[in-house]
C-alpha cells in the first residue's frame, strides 16, 4: 500500500517541528517522491547523517509503504 504525502511530512515534522519540508509525487503514483527537509536539526551532521534521521523519523517505512523517496536535505539560511 502507497504512502501519502502529507503522512510523509507529518512524520517529519513531528520529529522536527521547525522543518521546512516540500513533497513532490514524482510519478503521481503515491509510490516514488521527492522530499526537501530544512531543518536545524541537522547543524553539525553530515549528508548521510541527515538522510538517516530523516529515514528514522519515518519510522521503518522506507521499502514497504514509502517505496522510493529521493531526499534532499539542508540547513536554513
Amino acid at each position: 500500500m502507497a504512502m501519502e504525502a502529507h503522512e510523509i511530512e507529518r512524520l517529519i515534522k513531528e520529529a522536527f517541528p521547525d522543518a521546512v519540508v516540500q513533497i513532490e509525487d514524482l510519478r503521481g503514483d503515491g509510490d516514488h517522491y521527492g522530499c526537501l527537509v530544512e531543518t536545524a536539526a541537522f547543524e553539525g551532521k553530515n549528508r548521510v547523517q541527515q538522510h538517516q534521521m530523516v529515514y528514522k523519523a519515518l519510522g521503518g517505512r522506507m521499502g514497504g509503504e514509502l517505496h522510493a523517496l529521493a531526499l534532499q536535505t539542508r540547513l536554513p539560511k
